[in-house]
């Protein structure tokens, strides 16, 4: 059974269903069962034309389901409409359904979070993680805005802002799974750069790409988290920090400043450093400046305490970590960094612990709890 095939048929399959008249929800219900339907009937008969035959199945799924619910008698006259069994149009229709699921009768979270779950593939806890809240609090989020639009016909596109929103968050989430989520989120940037003439878009385009090629340099071959200043920079893929670099100066030079040209211009700057001691971290510093005033985000007031720690010294950093409040995720981390920096070893030892056990998953934990090892080694000494 091909999962990944599955996975990428899903979004093709969920807009057929929609533009043929289901609501989002008892769409997303029915191209989840035809997937089931997949996994226990492939294995032996293998279909000659596996999207032509999960739009069937997902179709009948949705009838039967319309059939059996009282509130949706009015779907009954479309069991004659039923498609017969047949190849579906080979159209990649993924960024179309993100800018029908980012729904004017949203709020841009909800559509965001909604977006992330039916289409971009990432679970209720990562999306959670992402935006920093409880999985509880996300699962509600999730389910009342499938609630707003159940009924609703998605013939009104949301807008620009929410889609870029959502391809970056499915790109962070990209590197874990079975499908490659980075790389499909790099693929859908492209093809909305070249249709849409933004400078938000070529902004974050160039951030994908800038991020993207030191992928090959973040990872140890034993899985182990690499951090950025000891990286093999001769892996970074120059080929795309070159296009990433022409893309993010052809949309700073018109003008319009906005987040994701900001943080695209941060990871340039480290991409064009030779190495992490010549990294031009007043530039840096100004960058995430701007960042603040456009976002006023405490994540980026967090990576910005980094920064300052790096250009004007340790204690100067925690000085700016000391206005943000502790309970930020990955705060704890940082504290033990810039203690480190500042030769408070046994500090920085406790911080790494306490930041490791606090961690969102396995490979930043155990990055942690080297780093706290490593002091502790070195204080024993």
């Amino acid at each position: 059974m091909d999962e990944v095939l599955l996975r990428s048929l899903t979004p093709s399959v969920l807009t057929v269903l929609v533009r043929r008249g289901a609501d989002f929800a008892a769409a997303e219900d029915a191209v989840q069962d035809a997937l089931i339907e997949a996994v226990r009937v492939w294995p032996a008969a293998p279909p000659r034309d596996p999207k032509g035959w999960l739009v069937t199945v997902a179709w009948r799924k949705f009838l039967d389901a319309a059939r059996a619910d009282a509130a949706r008698r009015r779907r009954e006259d479309l069991v004659d409409e039923e498609p017969a069994p047949g190849p579906a149009p080979a159209v990649d229709d993924t960024l179309q359904l993100y800018f029908l699921c980012a729904h004017p009768s949203l709020t841009p979270s909800s559509a965001v979070a909604l977006t992330l779950r039916a289409v971009g593939g990432l679970t209720t806890r990562q999306i959670a993680r992402a935006y920093l809240v409880p999985e509880t609090t996300m699962a509600q989020r999730i389910s009342r805005a499938k609630r707003t639009v159940s009924g609703v016909r998605f013939d009104r596109p949301g807008d620009v802002a929410t889609v870029l929103r959502v391809l970056y968050l499915v790109f962070n989430e990209g590197y874990s799974g079975d499908v490659d989520l980075a790389a499909e989120a790099i693929r859908l940037a492209r093809r909305l750069a070249a249709v849409i003439d933004h400078p938000e878009v070529a902004g974050l385009l160039a951030l994908m790409l800038l991020h993207h090629a030191r992928r090959a340099a973040r990872t140890a071959p034993d899985g182990s988290l690499v951090p950025l200043a000891e990286q093999d920079r001769g892996r970074w893929d120059t080929a795309l920090i070159a296009e990433g670099v022409e893309i993010l100066q052809a949309a700073l030079a018109r003008d319009r400043l906005g987040e994701f040209q900001a943080q695209a211009a941060v990871a340039a700057l480290h991409a064009d450093a030779p190495t992490a001691e010549e990294t031009d971290w007043v530039q840096i510093v100004e960058w995430y400046d701007e960042l603040t005033r456009l976002t006023d985000s405490p994540v980026v007031r967090l990576n910005r305490a980094v920064a300052v720690g790096e250009a004007d010294g340790p204690r100067a950093g925690l000085a700016a970590l000391a206005e943000l409040d502790a309970s930020l995720p990955r705060h704890t981390a940082v504290a033990a960094y810039l203690h480190e920096r500042d030769g408070d070893l046994a500090t920085a030892a406790r911080l790494y612990a306490e930041a490791a056990r606090k961690a969102p998953d396995l490979a930043e934990r155990d990055h942690l709890t080297r780093q706290a090892a490593r002091l502790n080694t070195r204080l024993r000494r």
